[in-house]
């Protein structure tokens, strides 16, 4: 009898897959792509992504990167320019292959020079009301000064990042994969994700004269993002 009930629990487990839903259809992210040319007090230089990022991540990424400059009051350099700070903004959308288009910059960041410090996760609500939870990431960050990258410079950062998908937000990576698991496996759908990250370096910034401190860079980061889920994130479309 036991010979039996494997060949059965097998046969009842592929029936099932015929009340699976079908597979192939496609849920957008909730994000707008295309940036505009300013936020708020934010100029929105567009970038294009790095060499590194169009070879490693699948080729139907799609990506909406901007140094964004905003001038500090009252501070100007001797030729009367504005001094500005400044947050690196990058929105990388997942193509078909998922595992291959996103994944945490925890990933990533220390290839790019970052010591992660700490890792929390918080809630911002948007001014418009909505709440977005993030992930905050402090790190340091050696930056080459020379063709030989044999002398470094190291400042101190911080990075805000966090997942929209279809009709979701999230700062959890783990989440996120059981999310997408849920929605294919109940609702058929390949769900699409934007990850977006904001990252501003504080401390002693060469063109700026005073310090700038970790609360300082905290509080543009978090308006930026507050600023930023307005106006990128189609609300409407997410999950209450």
């Amino acid at each position: 009898m036991k010979t039996l009930l494997l060949p059965i629990a097998l046969g009842l487990g592929l029936a099932g897959i015929y009340f699976l839903p079908t597979a192939g259809k496609v849920g957008q992210s909730a994000v707008n792509m295309t940036l505009s040319d300013s936020l708020d007090q934010w100029q929105m230089n567009k970038i294009p992504p790095t060499e590194a990022e169009i070879l490693t991540l699948s080729k139907d990424t799609e990506f909406a990167k901007a140094v964004c400059l905003a001038p500090r009051p009252g501070e100007f350099t001797l030729d009367g320019m504005r001094v500005p700070d400044r947050v690196d903004l990058s929105v990388v959308l997942s193509g078909a292959d998922l595992n291959n288009s996103i994944h945490r910059p925890e990933r990533c960041m220390p290839a790019q020079g970052h010591t992660i410090l700490s890792s929390t996760g918080l809630t911002i609500e948007s001014k418009g009301k909505h709440l977005l939870p993030v992930r905050r990431l402090k790190s340091v960050q050696r930056v080459p000064t020379n063709a030989e990258h044999t002398e470094y410079s190291e400042f101190p950062c911080l990075t805000y990042y966090f997942f929209v998908g279809h009709s979701r937000v999230t700062d959890d990576h783990l989440k996120r994969t059981i999310y997408d698991m849920k929605d294919r496996l109940l609702r058929g759908m390949d769900q699409r994700w934007a990850y977006i990250s904001v990252t501003m370096a504080y401390g002693k910034i060469p063109w700026i004269e005073a310090e700038v401190s970790e609360q300082e860079a905290d509080e543009k980061l978090q308006n930026f993002i507050r600023s930023f889920a307005d106006e990128q994130i189609r609300w409407e479309e997410i999950d209450s």
